[in-house]
């Protein structure tokens, strides 16, 4: 029997309890006062798990700030600001608006009806920060400076879970993305893996580039939701698999079928069981001169629109 995947908290609720924590002490000594929540560990390929949230309050401005210039979050007299470790939005086309911490909508919801409930009276300020130990080292292992969001990471959080091993954080990773160059540019450059990458980034900037992992279908979607115009940088052998009918490249997902592609090269493959020998035996230019056009024709099929593809 397989071992069941642990659930983990969002950092948006870690926040929460972390707020509720420092708010409750604040009503009962009239004083600054901080708490922290350390977020759990889970079964997600998730960067922040075990770090450590600290939420000051207090009734003057003696509180944590981060360096990077923002606006406060004001609701009823309660002034939210980013602290040390928490990023800060500095481009359009995010969830959060430009200049202002990045705390998702849905856990600032949840602070402003957590403050709602429990400060009776609201003529006074309140002011509150959230802060993340190490976050701006965090940070560096997100998409968070690529996208505008400087200083460290970003407060998230919808459900309040963090789904196991969940491929929706990726392809939420990729929307973030498009949506910044969406508000920024008309097109945009998709990669699969490392090389590709590399590749890419001889031609393009990076903040055109978004890495999409196997995810070829969903991120083609979401940019052609956003009237982008593509350029897709793919290895021969996923370019292979997009041409066979795989929406998502991993292997997983099933096997390049070698009949098919001997039937598509119009050449014996002598049962080779792999793509690069298959290339080192009849050249990359005449592969790729029979796999692009099916690789366009299978994209086209789907979508209805043709993108530019260098297979790589």
């Amino acid at each position: 029997m397989s071992k069941e995947l642990r659930r983990g908290y969002t950092t948006g609720v870690h926040t929460l309890i972390a707020f509720r924590l420092a708010l409750h002490t604040f009503l009962a000594t009239k004083e600054k006062s901080s708490a922290s929540s350390i977020k759990m560990d889970n079964d997600d390929l998730d960067v922040t798990k075990g770090c450590e949230i600290v939420v000051e309050v207090s009734d003057a401005l003696d509180i944590t700030i981060s360096d990077i210039p923002h606006t406060p979050y004001i609701y009823n007299n309660l002034h939210i600001y980013a602290g040390d470790g928490v990023g800060v939005a500095t481009k359009d086309g995010l969830k959060v608006p430009k200049g202002y911490p990045a705390i998702n909508p849905t856990p600032l919801q949840a602070i402003q009806k957590l403050y709602n409930q429990l400060i009776k009276d609201k003529s006074h300020k309140t002011y509150m920060s959230v802060s993340v130990i190490n976050g701006q080292e965090i940070a560096k292992q997100t998409a968070n400076a690529k996208v505008g969001v400087l200083g460290g990471i970003s407060i998230l959080g919808t459900t309040g879970f963090v789904k196991p091993v969940s491929s929706s954080a990726y392809i939420d990773s990729i929307k973030a993305e498009l949506d910044v160059i969406e508000a920024n540019s008309t097109f945009v450059v998709l990669t699969l893996g490392n090389t590709s990458y590399k590749q890419a980034i001889t031609s393009y900037k990076n903040e055109d580039i978004v890495e999409i992992g196997n995810f070829v279908y969903d991120a083609i979607d979401e940019a052609i939701k956003r009237d982008l115009d593509i350029v897709l940088y793919i290895g021969m052998a996923k370019a292979l698999k997009v041409a066979q009918g795989f929406k998502n490249t991993h292997n997983r997902f099933g096997s390049i079928d070698f009949e098919k592609f001997a039937k598509c090269l119009d050449k014996d493959t002598a049962d080779a069981i792999t793509v690069k020998k298959v290339v080192e035996m009849f050249g990359f230019e005449y592969v790729q001169s029979k796999v692009l056009p099916k690789t366009k024709e299978q994209i086209k099929s789907w979508f209805g629109k043709d993108i530019e593809i260098k297979i790589i």
